[in-house]
């Protein structure tokens, strides 16, 4: 099995749990796995892009994507573990599987929100999204 896992963060308290069971599973490993921290921001609205310039836009998105990653960098730093962390833009769950994809990694951790199943399919659940495209297993921590 791959040993690269793809741990998609929002910076919420679910995902933030998500990280807590990673450390977990990873002390328990001879060798960690590869971890990928990965998320992905929402592209601004065009009508707003037009009147603002592409560096400032840019910075937008990294600063929020700092924001939503730090705690997760913080613990993970603590526990010793390594990674690597990516920013992206994009609709959320077809870009995590497509990072997932091209790095070949064997899992996608990822938090679940506590919706329900019913609500989140109305909702258009970016869980429920990924889990239906991803050709990997997806890790659900509640």
């Amino acid at each position: 099995m791959n040993t690269s896992w793809l741990i998609a963060i929002d910076g919420s308290e679910p995902s933030q749990k998500v990280i807590d069971y990673v450390i977990t599973e990873t002390a328990n490993r001879v060798k960690p796995p590869q971890l990928f921290l990965v998320n992905v921001q929402a592209p601004l609205s065009s009508d707003i892009t037009r009147f603002i310039d592409e560096k400032v836009v840019e910075d937008f998105h990294r600063e929020a994507g700092d924001a939503a990653l730090g705690q997760a960098r913080q613990k993970l730093d603590a526990a010793g573990l390594a990674y690597s962390s990516h920013i992206m833009m994009g609709e959320t769950a077809p870009t995590i599987v497509e990072f997932a994809r091209d790095k070949a990694c064997g899992l996608i951790v990822m938090g679940a929100h506590g919706f329900g199943s019913v609500v989140g399919l109305f909702m258009g659940s970016v869980t429920v999204k990924v889990v239906h495209l991803s050709t990997v297993p997806v890790l659900l921590v509640k």
